[in-house]
């Protein structure tokens, strides 16, 4: 099982409740940061994960961790399928995710709901794609989470994952590991006033099983056709499997 890291580490608090009152605390200033902190990489990142789904032109998505809702509204834009589905256990994560809803009236092509990654409150099969960006190394059951994504999932269907990941390669591995644990970390307290959330950051990707690692996870649980696609060196990771 991979090291279990928490935001805060409250003992009286699970890592999943120390997770959504982190989101919570940072939620106003998040969208900059991850612009900010990553040069507006993300951004292609995005990109290409949800390209992973253009041949599948899936109807009927959903994104879980779905955060302040940009992933998903770049694949609102990208895919145009007929509803995306955002779940996350941060409020206020959605209620920013909200505002940009109404701000864009995409209230009946994207609907934002409060909820747990490893108890998703939806039928069996009920998905034709379901993606996460930079959300699944925050499960607390990795494992689980996992799975239920694929219950959710239709036959045929395909997951998509998003994540940060190490990489390997001198002199990128001792650049990234600066960048990560010393000036994001300081970027982060300055503009968001929560100092464990930026340190928590690059712990939790540390401490994650990338690579095959995660793909062989994804195989346990009942994944096929896994492929990992490194990106920027191996800065970031997509996933893919198939139902």
């Amino acid at each position: 099982m991979p090291q279990t890291v928490t935001p805060y580490n409250d003992d009286k608090a699970t890592k999943k409740e120390q997770v959504a009152t982190m989101f919570n605390n940072i939620s106003k200033t998040y969208d900059f940061l991850n612009h900010f902190l990553s040069l507006g990489i993300d951004i292609i990142w995005r990109k290409k994960a949800i390209g992973e789904l253009k041949k599948d032109q899936p109807q009927n998505i959903l994104d879980v961790a779905t955060g302040t809702g940009d992933f998903a509204f770049e694949a609102l834009q990208i895919l145009k399928p007929e509803k995306i589905t955002g779940v996350d256990i941060s409020q206020g994560m959605l209620d920013i995710a909200q505002q940009k809803i109404l701000k864009r009236g995409l209230q009946h092509k994207f609907e934002v709901r409060l909820g747990d990654s490893e108890k998703l409150l939806f039928d069996d099969s009920s998905f034709d794609a379901v993606t996460v960006a930079y959300g699944v190394r925050n499960f607390e059951n990795l494992e689980k989470g996992l799975s239920d994504m694929l219950r959710v999932l239709k036959p045929g269907g395909k997951a998509v994952i998003l994540e940060f990941s190490k990489p390997r390669t001198f002199p990128i591995k001792q650049l990234y590991s600066f960048y990560f644990h010393y000036v994001t970390p300081a970027v982060g307290k300055i503009f968001s006033k929560d100092n464990s959330a930026y340190k928590y950051l690059p712990e939790s990707v540390e401490a994650f099983p990338d690579g095959k690692r995660f793909t062989e996870l994804m195989e346990k649980v009942g994944y096929r056709e896994t492929k990992n696609r490194p990106l920027a060196f191996g800065i970031c990771s997509i996933y893919t499997g198939i139902k």
